[in-house]
């Protein structure tokens, strides 16, 4: 397949251009350069050259009504649908891609720097999220526009960068600092420029719409075989969700390559490979030489371990509105709980979280079952019924329990062939964290599986029934005294994921 392909070169005509915006997740560039800027002090220099040629846009605007700041470094990074000036040769043939720009931002991630250095956070929103869409000018007449609901990627089609960081704020509230819009092709170059990027998966992935071929097991992917990889939405049912949970597995992995890879160290690759990603990316005008060379200050320690990735929590993934179609609708108190966690600078998992989890614990305090409360059990939940929406609601039903789900369930592989029964399939080396899911499912079959790591796998089956005693299991992992506020740090750092946990193992 091409995809296990050595990287192959692109052509002149791939590599040189410097064409518009195209769908996919065009936020892999933007934060591309934060990981090869993690590598090396040198790239200061190289930085400090770049930065006054970076194409600049007015995106952050002032006014009392913004989110205070908190101290953090917060990014805005988005893609983009816009393709003008691409061959149609090039859409077609080499990056899979065609169809009619909506001039509307596909991809939106929010990443934060932690105030106390050395810790990340990348939040993914997904692109049919309804929510509240500030008042303003329209971009094509003219004339102002009341506040309203709509799809949060429609925003910047409304009202270009601006409204697109006004909406992201309002609805999170987080201060967003600076805005990045990323052209795809300085995707492709990068990845080749680093030699190519390994991913990994359990299943082979076929999507004939991107182009996508993966046998199971860890392939090698030069920039366009990535490019496939990130964009891909028909691998399974779990469309947009999918693709998001893919896109920050490859984001975990390319910031592992980039700061564990030698060839970082030497200066002129280094030149070559940030040279390639400022000059294809837009930028907010607040982001001069100055921020850029603290940026990369902020950034030299950090490393795939203490990055930490979410999906904003879902209530509702096909929510019909009239003249939107079909919208994604937040978990209210789920998205509250991530963002104030995010605000304050907390981190979602690891050590850090399992201390502020265990803050809410008195020592007498202890699970259902076993000695792991459910916050520190993850859990990806596959639909083995083939029941539309099964995946979804089991998830929920598990992270309403306490535990922490990935928030992007998927379809069993199995083709066509339903189970019945809820299997639970987990890893030997995690036997004790495996008798709190069990106490929680208790009508499930237990498969050891060696190697699977310490994310367990619930197949639900036709005959699924919901946790046993979800409020007794939440109950028995926080002691009376516990404060509501301990709660709460729980519920944000559900579905969430360490660079190292959705990285290839070794």
């Amino acid at each position: 397949m091409p995809d296990q392909r050595p990287p192959e070169r692109q052509p002149a005509h791939v590599r040189q251009r410097r064409p518009g915006r195209r769908r996919w997740g065009r936020w892999a560039a933007g934060t591309l350069s934060f990981a090869v800027l993690a590598t090396s002090c040198s790239g200061w220099a190289v930085l400090n050259g770049i930065g006054s040629s970076l194409d600049r846009v007015d995106a952050i605007g002032g006014g009392p009504d913004r989110p205070a700041d908190d101290g953090a470094t917060t990014f805005l990074v988005v893609g983009t649908d816009e393709r003008e000036g691409i061959p149609e040769s090039t859409l077609k043939d080499v990056l899979h891609a065609g169809g009619e720009s909506c001039h509307c931002t596909d991809t939106m991630m929010i990443v934060q720097l932690s105030a106390h250095r050395g810790r990340a956070t990348v939040v993914s929103v997904p692109r049919d999220s309804y929510v509240d869409i500030p008042a303003h000018q329209d971009l094509a007449t003219g004339k102002q526009v009341d506040a309203s609901k709509g799809k949060i990627n429609a925003a910047y089609g409304m009202g270009g960068a601006p409204l697109a960081v006004r909406t992201v704020e309002q609805n999170t509230g987080l201060r967003i600092d600076h805005y990045v819009e990323v052209n795809f092709l300085a995707f492709v170059s990068t990845v080749d420029a680093l030699g190519g990027v390994e991913v990994c998966t359990t299943k082979p992935l076929k999507d004939d719409y991107s182009g996508l071929d993966l046998p199971a097991g860890t392939s090698r992917l030069d920039g366009a075989g990535a490019l496939r990889y990130v964009r891909a939405r028909h691998v399974d049912g779990s469309s947009d969700l999918g693709r998001m949970h893919r896109q920050q597995k490859f984001l975990a992995q390319l910031l592992r390559r980039a700061t564990t890879g030698g060839t970082l160290l030497d200066p002129a690759k280094l030149t070559g490979v940030l040279d390639t990603v400022l000059r294809s990316v837009k930028v907010d005008k607040g982001l001069g030489n100055a921020e850029l060379l603290e940026f990369a200050g902020r950034l030299k320690d950090l490393s795939a371990a203490n990055a930490d990735f979410v999906t904003v929590p879902l209530a509702e993934v096909d929510h019909q509105v009239a003249g939107w179609g079909s919208t994604v609708l937040w978990d209210e108190k789920g998205a509250t709980a991530l963002f104030e966690a995010v605000r304050a600078g907390r981190p979602l998992t690891g050590a850090g979280a399992a201390a502020t989890a265990a803050a809410a614990v008195s020592p007498s305090g202890s699970p259902v079952a076993g000695t792991i409360p459910p916050s520190e059990v993850r859990v990806q939940v596959l639909n083995g019924a083939g029941i539309q929406g099964l995946g979804f609601r089991v998830d929920a039903e598990l992270r309403k329990a306490g535990f922490a789900t990935t928030g992007v369930p998927s379809n069993a592989p199995g083709g066509a062939v339903a189970t019945t029964r809820t299997v639970i399939r987990y890893d030997p080396r995690w036997d004790e964290s495996v008798k709190t899911l069990a106490a929680s499912l208790p009508d499930a079959e237990l498969e050891a599986v060696p190697g699977l790591g310490a994310t367990f796998q619930v197949v639900a089956g036709s005959e699924y029934r919901p946790p046993a005693g979800v409020a007794a299991v939440a109950a028995a992992s926080v002691s009376p005294g516990a404060t509501a506020s301990a709660s709460a740090s729980a519920v944000a750092v559900a579905g969430a994921e360490s660079g190292s946990e959705i990285s290839c193992p070794g």
